[in-house]
Formats: C-alpha cells, structure tokens, sequence
C-alpha cells in the first residue's frame, strides 16, 4: 500500500510531546528539557492550552487523564471530572421548565474539575514546582498568544450576544468592543492576575506539596472559590432555553469535592491491551468496538477502503447504542461491563452486522436491564432525529460556532506516559466571572431530566462525558498514548487510528493522515441530545470509488471538505526505548516534538 504524510513521524529517546497546538507541545518540551517528567510537562501542557485554546477548554473544565507510571509499574486514572451539584435535582430543573438540560449558561455547570485534576497529579507523580509549571500560562495570558482562526471566528460569531446578554464576556473576548482577529495577539490579564494570586498565596506555604495543596485550597476553599460562589448567587442569565436562569452551584460544592485516582479499565485485542476510562465516560465504547471486530478479518482490509470503514462502522452503531442504554457513573448504577465486554455478547451482536448500513438504533437488551433499555429507547425517540449532526458542544441556537475539547499525549526517557483529554469551560459555555477572567463549564447538559436511566441526573453524579484519552500495551508493554478532541467522534476516530496501527504496519503519521470517518447515527450527548439514522461523514480525500461503494451499502453519506475530520494525536515507546510521536495537520495547529 502506498502511504502518504505530511509530516514526518517524530522519533527520539529524550522524550516527545504532542498536543493540539504547537505552543502548547513547545511548553511541554521545555519543561522535560528542564529535567521535569511526563507528569510535570502534562500539567504545563494543559494549563497553557486553557490559554491557547480559550474556546475548546479552560480553567473551569473537565479533565480525564490516563497515565503509566514507569517507576511504579502502574496505570491509573486521574478523573478530574467534576459531578451535579447538591442542588442539581431533576425536580428543580422542572420546575425551571426544563425537559432538557440546556448546552450552555449557568444551569448547566457542575463542580469545576480540571483544576484540581491537574494538581493531584502534579503532587504526586510530578516533579517540579508549582511555579515551574504555571509560569507558562501566566506568560501568554499576561503579554499575550496569537488567537487562533477558530478562537477568532467563535468570538465574532457571538459578539452581538455576548454584548446584549453577557457583557462580562463581552468586556473580556472583546476588549474595547473590538472584535479580534486570527493572528493578533490577545490578552486575558485577569486570568494572569488570577493565577499570579494564587501563587502569592501558595508559595507562601514552605515544601513542594504544601504548596500544590495551597493552590488546590484557593481555588476550591478560597478566593477563586469565593468569586464563583458570590458570581453565581448575584446572576441570572440567558441561556440555550431562550430564557434567564440562575445556577445550582455554590461555594459549599466546590468545597466539598477533591479529584482522584481510579483504575482504568482495560479489554485485549490481539496483542494489545487498551486501557480506558471507566463508563461515566464512553471510554468503553472502543473496548466494546474492538471485541466487536475480533471475529472479523481487518488486516485484510483496505484501510482506505470500503469495507474498512462499513465493519468499522457498524460495529461502532452497536458499540454506540449500548453507551445509550448502560454507561453512566457507576457509583450510582450497576453497568454490566463484563457482559458488554464478553465474547458470548459480543458475538450475537456481531451477528448483526451485515452487508448493509442499519438506519435502526440496537441496544443489547440483558437479562435485568429490560426497563431500563425500555425507558432510555422512549427518551430517545423523544429527543427525535437531527437535520444536521450535532455532535460536539454547540451554540447552534446562537451563531454557527461549535465549541470542542483539546488533547495532549507525553512520554518521557524513564517511560512515563500520560494521554489527557481537557474540555469545557470554553468561551461559548456561560459568562465570564469578571474577578477571574474565566467562565464555568456546561457538562450537566449530558444527564437526561428523567428517573431510571443511565445518565439520569442526580446530585454528586459524574456526567456521562464524551472525553476518552487511550493508553495501550503491546504484549504486556506500555506502547501508546494517544486521543483527540471532537465530543461523540472521539473513540471514533481513535478506534481507525488503532486498528490502522495494530494490522497495516503504519507508523503513527501514516496512520493520523489517513482519510478519517464517523457517524452521527446514535444519539449526541449535547444538547439537543438528537441523531441521524445511518448518517456517515466521510473526508473528501476518500477515493471517489470508495464513498460510491458505501452508498451502494446504504449509507447516507456525507462528504466533508478533505483534511476536515478530527484532531488525532499519538505517542509511542518502542521496547528498545526508541520514543515517537505524531500529530494531525488538520486545522494546522497540532504538533509533536521530540528528540
């Protein structure tokens, strides 16, 4: 098979990092240049990103991150994602006239987690200091970074609103009423004083993780928890249901709450292991694809070519729907991973991939779950069908500009690992706090306003989320990390990267550059939470040949522009220690670096 790049696959032994915008992987770098290790330059990495990326992340945001800690032999999960408020009852958003939870403003913000996220993994398996890690960020908040295209475009696209209806966002994306363009350099000095702040008062503990605590306190026990909670009591605003609503969080919410660690959960393929995030994400839902495709021959299938992507896609449609059905927080509900993982499961259900495209939504019903499969189908046909995928977090209602999620992945010389998927808290989600230079994240939007289900809300519940980094082992080995931003596509897209890696002998750039694919045929878990029957998109550098071929399968094509689909990072450790990376050219701003 002939290949084709754009970039070379970076190769080294001193370390690499790649992340969705080139001054976030530099960031990264520089701090393993400086001695740090894979977990110092993870927390620098992603903090800056909430600078870099203001409308796909930020300081108020989610963070699942999956790591392999070389020195002590083990991988963990940091789940930084903050679950409902006390307050978030199914009965109060009624009685606010909700029968969805809206996809941006203050009713739809749980407890902030990326923060502390952060922090706890810095404390205990980073290096460096607070400081050392921060510092960046401070930087290009305080003398500015150049906005992106997309940053720029999502600014322009709700000036008018945020002008009418949130003018402390106004005053702080759109300084002096000017709207910015791609390539100026923008400023956020609010955000640098917040963060110069919090530094004052941590240093002022002496040792390395009295003060990372410090800085956990004044964001959660502190000033910056104090600003949130006095904001949020003094303010009503617009939000995606047409009218004003005040939120549920409070200061005692984020007081109460701390980030933590968990196992990942883990399933075979091949040779491989592939660790994921457990089912409050939809991690499972490539571990579920993947026993799907063990009965089937994808190495002898053209990665490029129509059969790749009908099996893949089919396989992800039954994989999907049962993330519909079971996936939720599972210290709420009982999810019966090991049957959706098993091979007598998995087998029936792969009996239901044919020749041709379903256009029907197939959960698995299990012995028990008959209710419950029940209820979520009814909650689905209520939601009905979408004219147009929506499938990341959107302001539809209010301007064309869709929000996302960021990605970084880092391996160090001693062969630490750590793949974070960052999101939330973007500009689009709700008003900024104008003491803080950051606004809250709109992750309740993905719980359903009704008893029985899955991702039902309920206070102290972890959203159902879409963000899902990989780690993966090659015969027992710590081999791969790697993700992407993009809401439900994410484990789409990381599921072809995979399957492109493990049986067509591609090197990483090979495998991010290939045409990529996804289908909007289950429901969005954004508001307003609809989907397409047998939709599928599919980039323009397809062959012509192929995208006829899938249509002559029934699939209700979409073709996007070429180079559009996805944002896929990697990074990978050779059992010789040789260390690569690879990063996307979509969009231009993905980058990997090492040496």
């Amino acid at each position: 098979m002939t290949t084709f790049t754009t970039r070379p696959e970076i190769t080294g032994s001193f370390g690499v990092v790649t992340s969705t915008h080139w001054i976030a992987s530099a960031v990264g770098m520089s701090i393993l240049e400086k001695g740090g290790n894979a977990f110092d330059a993870a927390v620098a990495t992603g903090l800056v990103l909430q600078v870099l990326e203001p409308h796909l992340n930020g300081p108020a945001g989610d963070l699942p991150v999956i790591f392999h800690d070389a020195q002590r032999n083990e991988t963990k999960v940091v789940c930084g994602q903050g679950p409902a408020p006390a307050g978030a009852t199914i009965a109060h958003y009624k009685s606010e006239g909700m029968s969805l939870i809206p996809g941006n403003g203050l009713l739809s913000t749980v407890i902030p987690g990326a923060f502390d996220g952060w922090m706890l993994m810095l404390r205990d398996r980073g290096t460096l200091s607070l400081r050392d890690v921060l510092e960046p960020s401070i930087y290009y908040a305080e003398h500015g970074q150049p906005m992106l295209r997309g940053t720029a475009s999502t600014i322009a696209g709700l000036s008018e609103f945020f002008e009418k209806e949130w003018p402390t966002s106004f005053e702080t994306w759109v300084p002096g009423g000017n709207v910015p363009q791609a390539g100026e350099m923008f400023r956020n000095p609010v955000l640098a004083a917040t963060w110069n702040r919090l530094l004052v008062e941590a240093e002022g503990k002496s040792g390395r993780e009295q003060q990372i605590d410090a800085a956990r306190d004044c964001f959660y026990r502190g000033f910056i928890a104090e600003e949130i909670g006095a904001f949020l009591e003094s303010t009503e605003v617009m939000d995606g249901s047409g009218s004003r609503h005040k939120g549920v969080l409070t200061a005692d919410d984020l007081a109460n709450w701390q980030a933590f660690y968990e196992d990942p959960l883990a399933d075979d393929y091949h040779d491989w292991t592939v660790a994921k995030t457990g089912p409050w994400g939809q991690g499972p839902v490539l571990l579920q694809s993947l026993a799907l495709l063990r009965g089937i021959d994808i190495g002898a299938m053209d990665p490029a070519g129509p059969d790749f992507v009908h099996h893949v896609t089919e396989a992800m449609k039954l994989a999907y729907a049962d993330r519909e059905v079971y996936y939720g927080d599972p210290n709420f509900i009982d999810v019966p991973l090991p049957q959706l993982l098993g091979e007598e499961y998995n087998s029936a259900r792969r009996d239901l991939i044919s020749d041709r495209a379903s256009f029907d939504l197939r959960p698995g019903t299990l012995p028990g779950y008959e209710d419950q499969v029940a209820r979520s189908m009814a909650m689905i046909d209520k939601a009905g069908i979408a004219e147009t995928g929506l499938y990341e977090p959107t302001m539809a209602h209010l301007s064309e500009r869709r929000g996302d999620t960021v990605h970084l992945d880092i391996i160090d010389r001693w062969g630490n690992m750590v793949a974070a998927t960052p999101s939330g808290g973007w500009l689009q989600s709700s008003p900024v706090i104008p003491a803080l230079g950051f606004c809250l994240n709109s992750r309740a939007q993905m719980f359903w306003l009704e008893e029985g289900l899955a991702a039902s809300l309920a206070p102290g519940k972890r959203p159902r989320t879409t963000l899902t980094p990989s780690l993966a082992f090659h015969e027992g080995r710590p081999a791969l990390a790697f993700g992407t931003p993009g809401g439900d596509q994410q484990d789409q897209w990381q599921l072809s990267l995979f399957l492109r890696l493990v049986h067509h002998g591609l090197n990483l750039q090979e495998a991010i550059d290939l045409p990529l694919f996804h289908t909007t045929h289950f429901p969005t878990s954004f508001h307003p939470r609809q989907r397409q029957p047998g939709h599928l998109m599919a980039e323009g550098n397809f062959s012509a040949d192929t995208i006829a071929q899938l249509r002559a399968r029934g699939h209700s094509v979409e073709v996007s522009d070429d180079w559009t689909i996805g944002r896929l990072t990697a990074a990978k450790r050779e059992a010789d220690g040789t260390l690569k990376a690879g990063a996307t050219p979509r969009l231009m701003q993905a980058y990997a670096i090492g040496r």
